[in-house]
Parts: structure tokens; sequence; C-alpha cells
């Protein structure tokens, strides 16, 4: 396979490196974090501007068309520079719910916004005692008046405090673990019943766990199909586990450079430490997860572009997450100790490197859960 990008991709690429250069240096990036919605409209808006938001929506709402392996450039930049703004949550996930089964009213409506930067989206899926079983839905749907009421609770939804637009997967039908009787509905954040607790997460992203009580939407308010909605879910939830793929390959390439930098620097007995054998052999070691996760990242964005086969691309996608977790925590734990107790400190970025692997590592499912569904 041939892993050299395409000029469109190496001019996107450039142009993301840019934004961030002028725009999202790490010190910008920790003001951000620390605001009080916890990212920036303002580069929000810029992405959107650069055409990032609309690159994996259907042209014909106005966007590219791209699929996850024209994304691997952005995803990278995301991870490398460690961006807050939710390009995870709203378009990896909440418009590829639309795009992909939403209505010709839905996708008229919501997508072109999406583009434009106009209007953020947010998945609630996961709930108390769920762990990574996207089946286990307990959150009712009660139809009524033409229309369907929604009671009960998401946990850790990322982006979810702020998004004008919440995906809500809700059962029509059957217990809490069955395959059959889920659905998704599109809830404005706004709407009454609906509560919000926010807060930030380790890696200095923000969720929330948020509340539905007596949540009343209308009939067209459904994504899909209103009782067969999880091999949606399963599609776009292996879509975004392809792209947070390609985001751990810019944070470990970021966390490599940082280390290789600093033992070039750091000097122990007159000399850089960067020329004990030992700490060499590590380096490389490092370089070759590196390579291993680029090539895993890859492998898992080609298929759920073009695997067909459910049970297939499951597979593949698992393959990569285990690899990608397992470089993950290696990454992070030795560029953090490579750099002795600098590498705690929270004012040196790779210390913020470290929370976003730890985090991706379990994102969407860990090392054990994707090796069991691997070899189921």
């Amino acid at each position: 396979m041939n892993f050299d990008r395409t000029e469109e991709g190496r001019q996107l690429a450039d142009s993301i490196a840019r934004f961030v250069e002028r725009d999202y240096d790490f010190d910008a990036r920790r003001k951000i974090v620390a605001s009080g919605e916890g990212f920036s409209r303002d580069a929000w808006k810029t992405m959107a501007d650069l055409g990032l938001a609309g690159l994996l929506l259907p042209v014909e709402t106005g966007g590219f068309g791209g699929g996850a392996v024209d994304a691997m450039p952005v995803m990278e930049a995301i991870g490398e520079a460690l961006i807050v703004e939710p390009y995870l949550p709203t378009v990896g996930l909440g418009a590829q719910f639309i795009a992909r089964a939403g209505t010709a009213a839905q996708k008229e409506r919501i997508l072109p916004a999406v583009i434009s930067g106009d209007v953020t989206l947010a998945f609630a899926q996961l709930e108390t005692d769920a762990r990574y079983d996207l089946a286990h839905v307990a959150t009712l749907a009660t139809q009524r008046d033409g229309g369907y009421v929604l009671d009960g609770e998401k946990r850790v939804v990322v982006h979810g405090e702020y998004a004008d637009i919440l995906v809500v997967s809700a059962r029509t039908g059957g217990e809490a673990g069955d395959e059959s009787g889920i659905a998704l509905f599109l809830v404005e954040r706004r709407a009454p019943g609906v509560a919000i607790h926010g807060y930030r997460t380790l890696d200095g992203l923000r969720a929330a766990d948020i509340a539905f009580d007596g949540v009343r939407v209308a009939g067209d308010a459904i994504v899909g199909d209103a009782r067969n909605g999880l091999p949606l879910i399963e599609a776009v939830v292996d879509y975004a586990t392809a792209l947070v793929c390609a985001e751990a390959v810019g944070a470990i390439r970021y966390a490599n450079d940082a280390t290789l930098e600093y033992l070039k620097t750091r000097k122990q007995f007159g000399v850089p430490i960067g020329s004990f054998q030992a700490l060499q052999h590590r380096m490389v070691d490092l370089y070759i997860e590196y390579e291993q996760v680029k090539s895993m990242a890859s492998l898992a964005c080609a298929s759920v572009d073009s695997e067909a086969d459910p049970t297939a691309r499951k597979r593949i996608v698992s393959a990569a997450k285990v690899r990608v977790a397992d470089a993950c925590r290696r990454v992070s734990q030795d560029s953090v100790q490579l750099h002795g107790g600098m590498g705690m400190s929270d004012e040196v970025k790779v210390s913020h490197t470290f929370r976003r692997l730890t985090v991706i590592a379990q994102q969407f499912g860990d090392a054990e859960h994707h090796l069991e569904r691997f070899a189921a």
C-alpha cells in the first residue's frame, strides 16, 4: 500500500500546519482549554473556512465528499497540536449519521450549517454499566402524539455541553442489550427536559453527563430506521475509531520528536544524554511504534472507506485499535520517563500529549475489548 500523500493531501496538511503555527501554538491551546467553553469558536470557524468541516460530507450538501483516508492529515494535525475543537464529535460522528441515513430535509437543514461552522453536534451513546457495548441502550423513546418522548441518561458525551444538536440513541423496543429496538434521534441541546452537567476530561476536552426527562421530539427527528439503528451506530463508531487512530499518529509523532530533541539537549556528565546507547535503543523502539501505528491507521481508514462487509470492517478496525492502544501506552509512558521530572510538568506539552494518548487508548474501546471483538 502506498502511504504517500496525494498532492491535495499535502496541500491540506500545509494549510493546517499554517493555521496551527499562526493561531494554535501550545500557549494558545492552554488558554483555550482554560476558557469557559473549553474550545474556541473562532478557531472552529477558521477550521470550517479551511474546508475541514466539509471534507467528509457529501458534495450535494456543499461538502467535498472525502473519506477517512482524506481526513488523515487533519486528524494527525489535531493529534500533534492537541486541538480541542469538536472536529471528531461533529464531523466524524454526529454529521456522519445524518449524511448516511438522514432524510433529505435533515441533510438540507443541518449539514450545510455544519460545513459553514455554524452548527456543532455530539453523539450521546454511553450509559452507566454499558462499558463499550453499543447495544446497551436503556434510554427509552416512547411514542406519543405522532412523536416520541425520551427518558434516560447518557454519560461522558464529548462536547455534549455546548453542542447545538445531540444525536441520541434510545430504545423504541426490547431491553438493554438487545440488538434490535434501537433508534437515533436529533435533539436540540436547549430542548425542555434536557439537563446537562459539563466537566473537563483528563485530556483537556469538555464532556457532559446528560439527562433526558420527558423530552419531546417530533416523528421526523429519527435518523434512519426506528428499530434497527445498531448497524448504523456500529458503522459510524468504527469510522470514528479509524479517525482517532489517525489522530494517535500525529500525537505519537510529536511525542517522539519532542523526546528526541530533549535527549539531544539535556546533558549529564558533560554530554547529551542522547549519546547513551541504552537511550538510543529506546528511541529506535519508539520510532518503530510510530511506523507501525501509521500503517495500521492507514489500513483502518481505508477499510471504513471501502469495506462493504461489516464483519471484515470490524475485524480490521479492531486489529488497528489494539495496535494503536498498545503504542499509545508505550510511547506516552516512555516519552514522559525520558523527559525525567520535566515530563510531568503542566508547562511542558509532552505531559498533555501523554494525557491525550492515554484517553485515545481507551476511546471507542480499549485493547482488551478490541482483542475480544477481533477474536470473535
